[in-house]
């Protein structure tokens, strides 16, 4: 079990934003999340929402349908999140 499911439980925001921060040099797509999690493009499309809300997860559009989105790398919160995650995976492994 994946170290911070083991803290925070599985859910699909932290399954969403523990894809970006593994791929957080990377832009992605709705569908691309939802391939590589699993979950629905309705729940990727659901959780992603208040993240960019927040500030953490930016969205670029790309065209008139097409959204892409990254880790807002600029955030001080994003980045508190990107070192918890580092830390809490090397204690637990």
């Amino acid at each position: 079990m994946d170290p911070l499911e083991k803290i925070f439980g599985k859910t699909a925001q932290m399954t969403v934003l523990k894809n970006l921060i593994e791929h957080q040099n990377e832009s992605t797509y709705l569908s691309g999340i939802a391939e590589e999690t699993g979950l629905s493009h309705s729940s990727v499309s659901r959780v992603i929402t208040p993240l960019i809300e927040s500030g953490i997860v930016i969205e670029k559009p790309l065209g008139k349908q097409i959204r892409t989105f990254q880790l807002n790398m600029e955030s001080d919160a994003t980045r508190l999140i990107i070192d918890f995650y580092n830390k809490i995976n090397q204690m637990l492994e």
